[in-house]
């Protein structure tokens, strides 16, 4: 009798059923996808925003150890500490693998330029451009054009096993010099493969292969510092806690974690005598844009289930008015509140249960569109979103029809037949 009734009830005012389920559609068609697009914004945002360069640097580790005594800092001034470019593949090797983007070696080596009889001291900057290297079985192509894409030639590109140079634009303008001319570098002879235009100070440099500045300075396999590029999780509270205090499956937790500090930490442990840490300004703007968006996809989720909500609050409001004499009668009847409220609250679960089924279809396919549009790639839905998106449009229905629902219960069924409130 109770699902008879139920029925009987939903499938008049189809009008009023129609713009409830509207409501709740094109609610719940919001906030799936914009829940869609923030559990899969980490990785997407992370990889727009490897674009604006690394976000770790490893450095000898005699480099990262200061000596201070009264104020005075007495660390030599030397550049003896390199690193391996052996240890190099490595990076390949840690635990968050596959979060690394790329990696440029850099070794500067302060060498003269030989133009017209005339030298004049330059900076050689030695590094990766597009280098194949392996790690067991694996092969994977790093250097610079991947870790710093913005950086802009005119010309070609050198080959990292060629002795062809990039000048840096303003050394290049001083120079006047263009692709496809000869210089000459402590003594060897260079072949300029293109203008090399990055903003900042490359633009006075000479970027050579890694192996033409190593045999420059007399020091194979020699690396000064690697810049890595990383997906990982903004800081928390509990990424700035000191691994050395914590111990057990709570160290577990943080070192498994692609914080910037745990991926650090690996590579330090990755390569021999080293010291990895992240470059604090390019990873604390990542964790504040993800923030604010994260922030922007909460709002603007919340104001549409909120729009919602009010929409079937209208609607059930107005139901209950148009069907009062019907509620006064079974009152009348016999039926306690319970019974009533909950003919209502089943009519509205099953309007919230076909509305939300609406609204994961299409809200699903509004977050394939904003992935490609937006980040050239698809968007994953989990199938777990489906549950999770029905019990937000029952939530959503309930809070809106509660009001309303609450009024039918309360009617006096004397007053009520007699069309009186």
């Amino acid at each position: 009798m109770f699902v008879r009734l139920v029925y009987e009830s939903f499938r008049r005012q189809k009008r009023r059923k129609l713009l409830a389920g509207a409501a709740i559609t094109l609610g719940v068609t919001v906030a799936t996808a914009m829940i869609a697009v923030a559990t899969d914004i980490g990785d997407k945002i992370n990889r727009e925003l490897r674009t604006i360069g690394a976000n770790l640097v490893v450095t000898p580790q005699e480099d990262s150890l200061d000596v201070e005594i009264g104020g005075v800092n007495l660390k030599p001034p030397t550049d003896g500490a390199f690193l391996d470019e052996g240890d190099l593949p490595k990076i390949k090797g840690i635990f968050w693998h596959n979060n690394i983007t790329g990696f440029a070696p850099m070794l500067p080596v302060n060498t003269a330029l030989e133009q017209n009889r005339k030298q004049q001291d330059v900076t050689l900057l030695g590094t990766y451009f597009a280098k194949q290297v392996s790690f067991g079985t694996d092969q994977f192509t790093t250097g610079v054009r991947s870790t710093y894409p913005w950086w802009k030639v005119s010309g070609a590109w050198p080959e990292d096993s060629s002795r062809d140079v990039l000048l840096g634009e303003r050394l290049a303008a001083r120079l006047r010099a263009k692709p496809g001319d000869q210089i000459t570098l402590a003594g060897r002879q260079l072949r300029v493969s293109g203008i090399l235009s990055t903003g900042g100070t490359e633009d006075d440099e000479v970027v050579a292969p890694l192996a033409v500045a190593q045999e420059i300075l007399g020091r194979p396999g020699a690396v000064k510092r690697v810049y890595v590029s990383a997906l990982t999780k903004p800081e928390d509270a509990f990424a700035r806690r000191d691994p050395k205090s914590l111990s057990g499956a709570i160290y577990d937790r943080w070192y498994c974690t692609p914080y910037p500090q745990a991926i650090a930490l690996q590579l330090t442990e990755a390569m021999s005598h080293s010291h990895a840490e992240q470059i604090r300004q390019v990873s604390q703007n990542e964790g504040a844009v993800l923030t604010r968006i994260e922030g922007l996809i909460f709002l603007i989720t919340l104001a549409a289930l909120f729009a919602s909500a009010l929409a079937v609050s209208a609607a059930m409001a107005t139901t209950i008015f148009e069907r009062r004499a019907e509620v006064g009668l079974m009152k009348a009847l016999g039926a306690s509140k319970l019974t009533v409220a909950a003919i209502f609250f089943a009519e509205a679960t099953l309007l919230a249960l076909i509305g939300g089924l609406a609204g994961f279809v299409v809200g699903s396919g509004l977050a394939h569109q904003i992935g490609h549009s937006i980040f050239n790639s698809d968007i994953s839905i989990p199938p777990v979103l489906l549950p999770v998106i029905l019990a937000i449009a029952v939530m959503v229905t309930f809070a809106g029809s509660a009001a309303a629902i609450r009024r039918a219960v309360g009617l006096d069924p004397v007053f009520a037949l007699r069309g009186e409130l």
